[in-house]
């Protein structure tokens, strides 16, 4: 089921970029959870294009509507259908990407695959597929506060060359979301915003990295071997649009140090094994070891850049294209939400996938 992600918390997204709507199917979601729009709307909130003048200018409400699963303000245990309609498309726009390719997107490849795609926008490929992961994440993260008050914190660390020094303490949601870009420290985030602006000036684009920690996760999340959770982690963020690295604890940087120095030592410390350090990343074995969870993922500029860029037409002929419609010159600001969403989505169903494994399940 390639458009379906999870085993005990089951989601499946559908919807194209300039389609009628977007939404999401959710199958495991437990009943008795009390659950509203407005409690979704939140987090989609976050996510929605046209939230400020760093982001794409269309204008979308992404109000989310809930179909079935929920009676009375509260799940019954059913699948859950969340949808959201769309109302500022232009398709129009997209014409010449008919027969043109757009240089790094996935034009190219869906022709290749399937022999017919939807052109406008990217189609499936676009980053409005994400709400419906947002909106489901929205019910996951709601689960794990409830469950064990698991918090999930996203931000980001970097734009282009503007790297923000590392933090001590997990920022608040208000300290993110205090700038546009969503970096929590103040400076960075102001030479960010002007980064970005700079190069859409030009009708050019940049990415970025955005690190996301897990507070108060117990041990024993995960499975040995190919259910592990830094890996299962890894495929969530690698499925999202324009991601081109994935890493955790120590990372890449984990390979200039001895492992004298990365060893992650171990402690008593009030009534509990804690380690000393956190280069594991609070995974160790697969499995998380009650410690942080401490992730990375990169993305890429956002391909659909306002420049004449050489390209082939759908005949293999060499051609230029110059790209209309309305993109984001940076999609990881807006990628914040959606990163939290899938990390939730990924600890949920292995803290399912634990307590169905011990009987000890019940919300």
């Amino acid at each position: 089921m390639p458009n379906s992600f999870g085993k005990l918390f089951r989601i499946t997204t559908w919807g194209e970029s300039h389609g009628p709507a977007v939404g999401v199917v959710i199958d495991g979601c437990p009943s008795r959870l009390p659950l509203t729009c407005q409690e979704i709307q939140a987090d989609l909130d976050r996510r929605r294009p046209g939230q400020s003048d760093i982001t794409t200018p269309r204008k979308e409400a992404d109000s989310v509507e809930i179909l079935s699963g929920v009676f009375e303000g509260m799940t019954t245990g059913v699948p859950i259908s969340l949808v959201v309609r769309s109302s500022d498309q232009r398709p129009g726009a997209y014409d010449e990407m008919r027969e043109k390719f757009r240089p790094s997107h996935a034009d190219y490849t869906y022709q290749a695959k399937y022999g017919h795609r939807d052109h406008r926008g990217g189609g499936r490929s676009s980053a409005r597929e994400t709400i419906g992961r947002v909106a489901a994440g929205a019910i996951a993260r709601k689960l794990l506060h409830l469950g064990g008050n698991v918090e999930v914190r996203a931000y980001v660390t970097q734009i282009h060359d503007i790297i923000a020094p590392p933090l001590i303490n997990l920022p608040t949601l208000a300290e993110v979301e205090a700038t546009a870009v969503r970096c929590p420290d103040a400076d960075s985030a102001a030479r960010m915003i002007e980064r970005i602006k700079e190069v859409r000036s030009t009708g050019d684009s940049v990415g970025g990295i955005i690190e996301c920690r897990i507070r108060n996760v117990p041990v024993g999340l995960g499975e040995p071997v190919f259910d592990r959770l830094e890996a299962d982690l890894a495929k969530a963020m690698l499925s999202l649009p324009a991601t081109k690295g994935f890493e955790i604890g120590s990372g890449f940087a984990g390979t200039l140090l001895k492992g004298s120095q990365h060893n992650d030592a171990f402690l008593q410390k009030a009534s509990r094994i804690r380690t000393a350090t956190n280069n594991s990343g609070g995974v160790q074995g697969g499995i998380s070891n009650g410690e942080d969870i401490v992730f990375r993922v990169a993305f890429k500029p956002t391909a659909t850049i306002l420049q004449s860029q050489k390209t082939v037409d759908v005949s293999g002929a060499e051609t230029e294209l110059l790209a209309r419609g309305r993109h984001d010159p940076c999609v990881v600001p807006r990628a914040v939400a959606i990163v939290e969403a899938m990390a939730a989505l990924v600890l949920v169903d292995h803290w399912m996938r634990q307590h169905a494994q011990q009987g000890t399940f019940k919300l």
